[in-house]
């Protein structure tokens, strides 16, 4: 299935302009192959301001896309272009791109702050210390700025990499599951730290398995299904136009059973089922929603909780991988 929706302080200063445009990353039919083995397959999408994940199971290709719109690999067909520049063997590309691979990118007898000032020296800053310092601060690691990276916790060294890819400030952020090794008070540090960098205009695609993040921080997202495209949009508008699924929902009443009798005669519900809380299942969302409490009202039923259980992010994934 393919649905048609295409479409806290810096921590450090912004570099040199790109060309303007709205479009800070721009994939055009792009496929990727190995000898035999098509790891992505005409794809096309366009990414501006905010945050987009990228969903895929294990080897559906995101990690190749990713590494095309970083530069390090040469799409096999089509063009991958990166701030109004083509990403292929393009150096000037990093002045604008911050990437945080999930391999392990970091040398564990270099301190954080080294590793940023490293970074901030690579991109030629001209006060590459306060550049690092304030990368440091923006990921909350200033107490152990000292400390040699090998002795990090995982979700440390993330962080790390973080700072060392924030430090020359990138107008597009790449992060390969980000995530990796957090705590829940470092989650939740993080995607703070993520939404106001979208807030402030920067272009973050997010590569990740752990929805639950997603579903709060993602204005959309593409899924990658077997290197092909399978859908892009936020997530709630894929759902509304997956016409071939029922929608479901349950629902508190004062009467759950005579509710169930007379919304058995509605043309857009489906299927019912009386338990714990009374389970609709509906063709159309917007005509039940229309119908739902004209008629409650006639039933002489007070409607108490309506809630849509099959709308979050997990749920189509879920469907559309299975698919």
């Amino acid at each position: 299935m393919s649905v048609g929706l295409m479409e806290s302080a810096a921590p450090a200063p912004a570099p040199a302009a790109a060309p303007p445009s709205e479009v800070a990353v721009q994939l055009t039919n792009v496929s990727r192959w190995y000898g035999n083995v098509v790891a992505v397959n005409d794809i096309t999408f366009s990414l501006g301001a905010g945050i987009t994940g990228l969903l895929g199971p294990n080897g559906a290709g995101k990690s190749t896309i990713l590494h095309m719109m970083a530069g390090f690999l040469a799409p096999s067909a089509g063009e991958v272009r990166v701030a109004g520049m083509t990403a292929w063997k393009n150096p000037e590309v990093y002045r604008h791109v911050g990437l945080v691979p999930e391999r392990e990118a970091v040398y564990p007898l270099l301190t954080a702050y080294e590793f940023a000032l490293m970074n901030a020296r690579l991109h030629g800053i001209a006060d590459a210390e306060a550049a690092a310092e304030r990368a440091i601060d923006t990921v909350d690691l200033r107490h152990a700025m000292h400390r040699r990276i090998g002795g990090y916790s995982k979700g440390m060294r993330q962080r790390a990499k973080i700072a060392g890819a924030l430090v020359h400030g990138p107008r597009i952020l790449l992060l390969d599951e980000p995530f990796n090794g957090m705590d829940p008070s470092q989650r939740m540090q993080m995607m703070v730290l993520l939404k106001q960098l979208a807030d402030q205009g920067k272009t973050i695609l997010i590569s990740s398995h752990i929805l639950e993040e997603l579903d709060q921080l993602a204005n959309n997202v593409l899924v990658i299904v077997a290197g092909r495209l399978a859908a892009s949009g936020h997530f709630r508008q894929i759902r509304r136009l997956m016409t071939d699924r029922p929608h479901t929902f349950t629902l508190q009443s004062s009467d759950d059973r005579r509710l169930a009798a007379a919304l058995m005669a509605e043309a857009s519900v489906q299927g019912l089922e009386l338990g714990e809380h009374l389970t609709v299942r509906a063709s159309d969302r917007g005509s039940f929603a229309l119908a739902l409490p004209r008629v409650a009202r006639a039933a002489g039923v007070t409607l108490f909780e309506l809630h849509p259980t099959d709308e979050s992010l997990e749920s189509v994934f879920s469907y559309l991988v299975k698919r």
